[in-house]
């Protein structure tokens, strides 16, 4: 790589772009190349980029200490110093500075009560001992909400990281710790929902030097257990202790190379393991890859470019008071109305998707194939209630004879009153899918905000058709249901083999009596 100077530059290009896009409030919105840190609290996401830099300069404590996308950028260069995008023109020569105003800019955005947020903080490191990279520290796992917490902090946090790793075009750095049980791995089993043929994510093993003793990780640093596409790289950061008694980076990496060359599991794997040889990998992988996407970038690129110059070039010649433009602003939120509707209704997606409860399409299946049954069966009725009538009718009916048989117009008078408690739940039912397409067209109408008559008007004609095809409706349900009671089809086979079963019932205790 250090000799295709045309390659190493791609890497701050796509730097470049997503400066760009933040600074605009478009992020990420051309699925730019890059690669994503993922992995659970504790894990040592912090330590590693740490080790690539050579210095401290990342937040630590108790708790969530990421709680907000870090676009950490690694640029070679000849002089050392940090930049922040959102401090433009100022260099940061201490990097004790850098971590107090990452924290002071996380506290801007989400408070000082361990609160996240989706903004990211653009980082850029200027030394002679990185190799240009880019990657994005996303904030670990966590299970329990600490302070003023949001109770669901874990899918908050879940929905940050799969915005960025879902993408086609993100590597995902899945970090492990060696002393957990890799099956349970939060950053792999991430990685796996969006991933799962592992051809988008890089293992890298952490912690190697706590193992139990008898116990390596042998297995899946040789791509054994769990296997990845582009396999695993193990690491030994610093401990706590080192931390805290502030040992300098370049001692902890020489320890971590001595400890690789005499460790018996891993001394013929050490030439392919370590942090230099983790930062090589993935500068490599990150050229490799965003010059395997470019030609769709840049497609995508140029099509954005020429739709924006086409915009540019009619409000060149905007006139407001020209009617043309007017009508055409009209139509365009109309067509935009009926795709929203459209899309609400039959379920296609939207950008609005209501998490909180059934709407749309979904409540009226619901209507139709839950509430509408449900409310059949409330009809229960009174089987003594029941034969008490049938017995009423059949006496009123034969009058002052004795009749052998049950009468039709007995059986005709307790079934048409049955037929006819059917009108009450459809009726209902037409009104319940009448009050939810109301709502979805209020939604809908919500991009019209800014013209209130024009809203308001928009309403009123679909209201008012909504309103006449109910009423059709209804005069539909009520005539079917007149249908049913002006003439009782005794032909039907169900009818048929009911009444063969009885009268063969009948005929048995006729027989019995004459024998």
């Amino acid at each position: 790589m250090a000799g295709n100077t045309g390659m190493e530059q791609l890497i701050p290009i796509v730097n470049k772009l997503q400066d760009a896009f933040t600074q605009l409030g478009v992020h990420m919105q051309l699925d730019l190349p890059q690669i994503a840190v993922v992995g659970g609290q504790s894990a040592g996401k912090s330590s590693v980029l740490e080790n690539f830099v050579g210095k401290d300069f990342l937040p630590r404590g108790s708790g969530i200490v990421t709680r907000r996308p870090l676009i950490l950028q690694l640029i070679n260069c000849s002089t050392e110093h940090a930049e922040f995008l959102h401090c433009k023109g100022k260099k940061f020569i201490d990097f004790d500075e850098v971590r107090r105003e990452i924290e002071a800019e996380t506290d801007r955005v989400t408070g000082s009560n361990k609160g996240i947020s989706n903004i990211p903080i653009n980082l850029r490191v200027y030394s002679p001992n990185v190799l240009n990279l880019t990657l994005i520290d996303l904030p670990g796992l966590t299970k329990v909400p600490i302070g003023d917490q949001p109770a669901d902090i874990e899918a908050q946090i879940k929905g940050m990281i799969f915005q960025f790793i879902k993408r086609e075009n993100c590597l995902i750095l899945a970090v492990t710790p060696a002393n957990t049980d890799l099956a349970n791995s939060d950053a792999l089993k991430l990685a796996k929902e969006v991933d799962p043929q592992g051809v988008r994510t890089i293992g890298v093993i952490t912690k190697l030097d706590l193992m139990d003793d008898g116990t390596d990780a042998r297995d899946i640093l040789e791509n054994k257990l769990l296997p990845l596409r582009r396999g695993y790289i193990g690491v030994v950061n610093r401990s706590q202790k080192d931390i805290e008694g502030r040992k300098d980076i370049k001692n902890a990496l020489a320890a971590e190379r001595k400890f690789f060359l005499s460790h018996p599991s891993y001394r013929h794997l050490a030439d392919r393991l370590g942090t230099p040889y983790l930062q090589r990998v993935l500068n490599q992988q990150l050229t490799n890859h965003i010059r395997d996407t470019l030609p769709a970038l840049r497609d995508r690129l140029q099509k954005q470019q020429l739709a924006l110059e086409k915009d540019v070039e009619q409000y060149k010649h905007f006139r407001p008071d020209d009617p043309a433009i007017k009508t055409k602003a009209m139509l365009q939120m109309i067509q935009q109305l009926q795709s929203d509707f459209e899309r609400t209704i039959e379920g296609s997606g939207s950008a609005q998707i209501n998490t909180m409860e059934l709407s749309g399409g979904a409540k009226i299946n619901r209507l139709f194939h839950e509430r509408f049954p449900f409310e059949i069966v409330k009809m229960e009725f009174d089987e003594k209630e029941l034969r008490r009538e049938i017995a009423f009718a059949i006496r009123n009916i034969h009058g002052i004879r004795v009749g052998l048989f049950t009468p039709d117009m007995a059986f005709e008078a307790i079934v048409k009153k049955q037929i006819n408690r059917l009108k009450e739940p459809s009726l209902k039912c037409v009104d319940l899918v009448v009050q939810e397409l109301s709502n979805v067209v209020r939604i809908c109408t919500d991009r019209m905000s800014r013209y209130p008559r024009l809203r308001e008007e928009t309403e009123r004609i679909i209201t008012t058709y909504v309103r006449q095809r109910e009423q059709m409706c209804k005069e539909q349900l009520i005539l079917l249901v007149d249908c049913e009671l002006a003439y009782m089809n005794t032909n039907h086979e169900d009818f048929i083999g009911f009444a063969k079963d009885k009268n063969s019932q009948k005929l048995s205790v006729y027989l019995s009596w004459y024998i």
